[in-house]
């Protein structure tokens, strides 16, 4: 028995070795094997870096969305998130006229224009993806809030 094995396979120093070749093993007669000796990594190599600073949550709220530049036309387009971090949301629309690196400003959460809880950014589109049924999925990063106050600094709140 311990003959028939070793004429039908050799290990050489971590690579196996077939004697004997077939049609299909023509081009793969030699295979690298791990050596038992080195254990196996505990976490897979990260092959795209996850370029995200904090974590998303799944939030559906509505928004408002209108571009900043003046060289786009003008439009108001009021989606429903589909997620969202501190640094970015997450949406999906009908409109095919967003692209990567377009600056819009963003209103989330958005209730009414003359709401006055409502907090509007300044963001950057970073990723348009084609989706089925003629809807777009887009990536927003949130660059900075919009102030209409003057005399306080971003980011804090006045009292009237």
């Amino acid at each position: 028995m311990e003959l028939l094995l070793s004429r039908q396979y050799q290990i050489q120093r971590n690579i196996l070795t077939f004697p004997f070749s077939t049609p299909m093993m023509e081009g793969r007669k030699k295979c690298r094997v791990r050596p038992l000796d080195r254990p196996m990594p505990e976490t897979p190599e990260n092959v795209y870096p996850d370029k995200r600073v904090s974590r998303r949550a799944k939030i559906s709220k509505p928004l408002r969305v209108r571009p900043s530049e003046p060289r786009d036309d003008h439009f108001e387009d009021m989606p429903v998130s589909v997620n969202a971090s501190k640094e970015g949301i997450y949406f999906h629309s009908r409109r095919s006229t967003y692209y990567k690196g377009m600056r819009v400003f963003v209103t989330f959460p958005f209730s009414s224009a003359h709401d006055p809880m409502n907090c509007e950014y300044v963001a950057e589109v970073v990723r348009v993806e084609e989706l089925p049924n003629a809807k777009f999925g887009v990536a927003l990063h949130l660059l900075m809030t919009v102030n209409y106050s003057s005399s306080a600094p971003p980011g804090s709140i006045t009292r009237a």
